[in-house]
């Protein structure tokens, strides 16, 4: 999942999922978690039902089916396909990679079995592709390099537990990318207007934010005389999270090209850029990650002063 545990923090410890005695292992736990994925389930169905509504249908077996909701179908699918033979060799190598992976087939599902396809369906499926297919690499790499990835170290051993990570990544997929995905299967066809370029601006404003940001982390850490040291400089000294607020910016660029295709109850797909901002700055993006940077520098007066004048997320001027 990008928003809760895909981007670059200032801090480079693993996160602790769970205490030593294996709690998550318990039968009454592992109801809890069962309970939490048909939850994430029936929350993402109800989506696609809504984003359903006039929209393209396709026929699979002789039945006929709404081709958003095949998308919430595939990106369930493909996700718990490749948790079997990761929880088998107790790996979390593909995963970062199959998240990116399920935001480009369903979006090009999408487009393939949607008639009569605009610009306005092709920008979008551009787009959105484009930074899936940059971020998957990105941390695929990152792994990579690393080793592994100390976020799933007391997940993956637990069936259950690592079930529930794989389904709220499908849940991530689907739902952020559902306003793309519903102005690509819509009937529904708008020109491309002003609010379409406003919308275009907004996404290469943030792209171009995130990209930046992820890249002057990177050479920062490649430094050897900065190990054990946070970011400061470049965007960095305008947001504590620039590459989080340039993610946020290009999502709802997505939601507002997509928005004069939409009506009806296809508007209920406007909730992408509202799932990935309540992600980011209230579940487990931005507090998980100053939480671990207070732990690590919280009585560094330099992290005191940084935090002091430097915006936690929208980039301004330092005070």
């Amino acid at each position: 999942m990008n928003g809760p545990n895909n981007k670059e923090s200032n801090n480079k410890e693993p996160i602790n999922q769970e205490s030593g005695n294996h709690k998550a292992s318990r039968p009454a736990d592992s109801g809890k978690l069962l309970l939490f994925i048909i939850v994430a389930v029936l929350f993402a169905s109800l989506i696609a039902l809504a984003g359903s509504q006039s929209g393209a249908r396709t026929t699979l077996g002789g039945v006929s089916i709404p081709v958003f909701a095949l998308c919430a179908i595939i990106a369930f699918a493909l996700n718990w396909l490749i948790f079997i033979p990761s929880y088998l060799a107790q790996t979390e190598h593909y995963f970062d990679l199959t998240g990116s992976l399920t935001f480009v087939t369903v979006i090009l599902t999408a487009l393939a079995l949607s008639p009569e396809q605009d610009w306005r369906a092709a920008i979008l499926a551009v787009l959105v592709c484009i930074w899936a297919t940059r971020l998957g690499g990105f941390l695929f790499m990152r792994v990579r390099k690393d080793g592994s990835d100390g976020r799933f170290d007391t997940i993956k051993p637990h069936f259950t537990r690592f079930l529930l990570t794989w389904t709220l990544q499908a849940v991530w997929v689907f739902v952020s990318s559902a306003a793309a995905l519903a102005a690509i299967t819509t009937l529904r066809r708008v020109e491309i207007d002003t609010i379409a370029i406003i919308g275009l601006i907004m996404w290469l404003t943030g792209f171009t934010i995130e990209v930046v940001a992820d890249a002057q982390k990177r050479a920062f850490r490649a430094d050897a005389a900065n190990e054990g040291q946070f970011i400061s400089s470049g965007l960095w000294a305008w947001s504590r999270h620039p590459n989080y607020f340039g993610e946020i910016l290009l999502w709802i660029g997505i939601a507002v090209i997509a928005l004069p295709a939409l009506s009806g109850w296809q508007l209920v797909a406007l909730i992408s850029p509202v799932f990935i901002t309540l992600l980011i700055t209230r579940v487990s993006g931005i507090p998980m990650l100053e939480a671990r940077a207070a732990k690590r520098w919280g009585d560094d007066p330099a992290w005191q002063a940084y935090t002091g004048r430097t915006s936690r997320l929208i980039p301004r001027p330092p005070r």
